[in-house]
């Protein structure tokens, strides 16, 4: 995608430090797919006002698996835009939500986020010949194995401090408050936070990445509540994100970062989010059986299958296609570095 950032001169000096802490704060917006530093620094600040575990964990994720994907050389583009720091913030945000804040939690994290790195590039391998990416599987794939398997080891099992969502609990009437604290738990959610006033911090954090990508995710937020609704879900799983987070995703990633901003992808797009909701209650059933968690399962599955049928679907255009003049399309949203490779 082109960039309206400015290029520094061959004889500025590189400053390691600035493109590390740079690429660190990056990865935090990366969770949403974005890039923009603000973006960044808006999640983190979001992260401590949640908890100031959350926050920790997610420094000590994002901090270690960027670090790791430096050592063993991966591409230093890759690395400055932040896409080897989301699944480690993810990682250790749920492991720390899931097995609360002990010793062998740090050590968990900073294995996992280790891992995230080594997942990623083979998840990369693997799905690169279908023209797909790794999205957050191996944060789903570090989290839930490390979580699945706590409960066997002593020094590492100490209660689960959040239980597993029920989505068979009792339906009520959806009021405007449910409506409300839902529309920005939806975001939140995405980090594993239910408190709504820490979604409306990272919204305002998408601003600055564009009004195509927050429209989207507020667009996304709305389709999962509405769809919710529409299928009988319980209002309080509703209102605390439950269902909805996996929806914001799908839109940000396919209307506002994958396909190009056109109307049949926008719609495309939204179809997915309403889809993802749907998943969402079917993979939480599925996974509570074995006292697995779904975390961005139902994001990851359907934007991989909106994404693998779109070169059979000849009105759906890939953001980085060229128009039908010849001339390459335009995606919105700046770009802080000369492209935004998509996870």
């Amino acid at each position: 995608m082109p960039s309206t950032a400015t290029h520094p001169s061959p004889l500025t000096p590189v400053r390691p430090a600035s493109t590390a802490l740079l690429a660190f704060i990056r990865g935090f917006g990366q969770v949403d797919l974005q890039p923009a530093v603000a973006t960044g620094v808006l999640f983190l600040a979001a992260l401590w006002v949640a908890d100031w575990t959350v926050g920790l964990f997610a420094v000590i994720g994002t901090a270690v698996s960027t670090a790791t994907a430096a050592v063993l050389g991966v591409d230093r583009g890759a690395i400055a835009q932040g896409l080897h720091g989301y699944s480690g913030c993810l990682t250790g945000i749920a492991l720390v939500t899931y097995l609360g804040n002990h010793p062998s939690t740090y050590l968990l994290a900073v294995l996992g986020a280790i891992l995230c790195p080594l997942l990623g590039a083979a998840l990369t391998t693997l799905l690169g010949p279908y023209g797909l990416t790794p999205l957050t599987a191996p944060f789903c794939l570090v989290s839930g194995v490390m979580v699945l398997g706590a409960p066997s080891f002593d020094r590492i099992w100490h209660g689960s401090p959040a239980a597993l969502a029920d989505t068979t609990a009792r339906v009520d009437m959806l009021t405007w408050g449910d409506i409300r604290r839902a529309f920005f738990s939806n975001v939140s959610q995405i980090f594993l936070v239910q408190e709504w006033q820490v979604g409306l911090i990272m919204l305002l954090g998408l601003t600055f990445a564009g009004l195509r990508v927050v429209g989207f995710a507020a667009l996304g937020s709305m389709v999962g509540i509405l769809t919710a609704w529409a299928l009988g879900a319980p209002n309080t799983l509703i209102a605390q994100g439950i269902y909805g987070y996996n929806a914001v995703l799908v839109a940000i990633a396919v209307g506002a970062v994958l396909l190009a901003g056109t109307v049949p992808n926008g719609l495309y797009a939204l179809f997915g989010a309403a889809a993802a909701t749907g998943l969402t209650a079917a993979l939480t059933t599925l996974f509570k059986t074995f006292g697995g968690h779904t975390f961005t399962w139902p994001f990851i599955l359907t934007t991989w299958v909106l994404m693998a049928a779109v070169p059979g679907l000849p009105r759906l255009r890939p953001a980085r296609a060229p128009a039908p003049s010849g001339d390459p399309v335009a995606v919105p949203g700046p770009s802080p570095l000369p492209e935004r490779h998509p996870r």
